[in-house]
């Protein structure tokens, strides 16, 4: 094992053993190389006369640049778009994200969290997690409503067992009892277990009450507690978008600082919340297992990551984060983000709205939904994939078939006026295939 990796780890073992335990063989062996970027780094800091370091082009003591890319550009000096971004990400921006993580998330007032790396957008902090922590046949708990790239990023990529409980109970709450029996029977049988709380809902669109949060929190507190080792993973990549009764805040607050056996991290991000998917700006960041401020290990688990990104992508794009800095930075950010918010769940709204009609229920129902982008129809009558491929050929309609019953609708990209003539088409699609 190289001494960089080992002196992390013993940093981790310091605030707390269990954490190191949850960690994957590869998780044990990342570090943040002392190479390039490290002297880079010392030479920026000391070299006044001549700079011949980090592999960019200079000129008249600034990055180099094509006056064709600059010019849409222009509002923005060219530092802050050209050169390289730390492979931890623009530190202006994973300070102006942890201010504003903060603010939105009540329950992280005076908790002891790190300060957010910059990932590639979510499915890159998935990965992430991944690689740290999953072992060939570990546990990945998760609803039996999950989203498909899961598969891939754990079960494919790093051998582990994906475990589902049913998503919703008989009486269409949240499963909150099959969630915490399911995390106690993987946690029992390999003695760490890893969980995603995807919340809003990918493809359901639910988000948990505050009762359902509290009882998800309280319930994996308790199992951690007795000794079973959980890395509690949040995907709040539609975070923000709650339309009704559903608790306003990330469950990440409450996990944080909770048990030495629960290590809480947040996956979030600007592609969704912002509306800038293109962008490709995410975040990780992991909280403290106990009420002490643990800056060691987390200060080592943020290294780790950053061996990761260094070894797989070298950084995120440097503009991305430019402009998402800028955006969460413009006076008028909030007011924006609370109109396009506005129009979202007049959608959501509407969907249900048109579905609580009953003029469909003998073709299809639908799943709790209040939040996100997406909700899901169960389908009485037909498959999924054959609906779906008839609604394309057909009617030239796209939807999503998550499994044998269930039909995913985007509710996101359709305007209010389209949602009755949308779910007219997919109940006569029903019909059609019925004759």
């Amino acid at each position: 094992m190289n001494p960089l990796a080992q002196e992390l780890n013993e940093i981790i073992a310091k605030d707390n053993p269990a954490v190191l335990e949850m960690l994957s063989k590869l998780g044990k062996n990342l570090f943040m190389p002392k190479g390039i970027l490290t002297q880079s780094a010392e030479a920026k800091e000391k070299a006044h006369k001549f700079n011949a370091t980090i592999g960019i082009a200079t000129e008249n003591n600034g990055p180099m640049y094509l006056d064709c890319i600059y010019e849409p550009l222009n509002t923005f000096e060219p530092k802050d778009l050209f050169p390289y971004a730390p492979a931890t990400g623009k530190p202006e921006l994973r300070k102006a994200w942890k201010e504003k993580m903060v603010k939105e998330n009540p329950s992280l007032q005076g908790k002891y969290i790190g300060l957010p790396v910059v990932t590639n957008a979510l499915t890159h902090g998935l990965s992430i997690v991944a690689d740290l922590f999953v072992d060939e046949g570990d546990y990945i708990v998760t609803p039996d409503k999950f989203w498909g790239n899961y598969r891939l990023t754990f079960s494919v990529r790093r051998g582990g067992e994906i475990a589902t409980f049913d998503t919703f109970t008989k009486e269409g709450k949240f499963n909150v009892n099959g969630l915490i029996e399911k995390v106690k029977e993987c946690g029992e049988a390999r003695g760490k277990v890893i969980i995603l709380l995807n919340f809003p809902n990918n493809p359901s669109g639910y988000m948990p009450t505050v009762e359902e949060a509290e009882a998800i929190a309280n319930g994996l507190v308790k199992l951690a507690d007795k000794g079973i080792k959980i890395v509690a993973v949040t995907d709040d990549a539609y975070f923000g978008l709650f339309y009704e009764d559903s608790i306003k805040e990330s469950i990440f607050g409450l996990l944080a600082n909770k048990s030495e056996n629960l290590l809480a991290i947040k996956l979030d991000g600007a592609t969704k919340e912002e509306y800038v998917w293109g962008f490709r700006v995410g975040f990780i960041t992991f909280a403290a297992t106990t009420n002490e401020p643990q800056e060691g290990m987390l200060t080592a688990l943020e290294k780790k990551v950053a061996g990761l990104i260094r070894g797989t992508i070298s950084n995120c794009p440097h503009p991305s984060q430019t402009f998402v800095l800028r955006a969460i930075s413009h006076p008028d950010f909030a007011k924006q983000k609370a109109e396009k918010y506005e129009i979202m769940k007049a959608r959501a709204l509407k969907v249900k709205e048109v579905l609580d009609s009953g003029k469909y229920v003998d073709e299809f129902e639908y799943y709790p939904f209040n939040s996100g982008y997406f909700m899901c129809l169960k389908l009485k009558n037909v498959e999924a994939e054959a609906l779906r491929v008839h609604l394309l050929d057909k009617y030239g309609v796209g939807t999503i078939s998550v499994n044998k019953t269930d039909l995913r609708i985007a509710f996101s990209c359709i305007e209010v006026e389209q949602v009755e003539e949308l779910f007219d088409i997919i109940y006569q699609g029903c019909k059609d295939l019925n004759k």
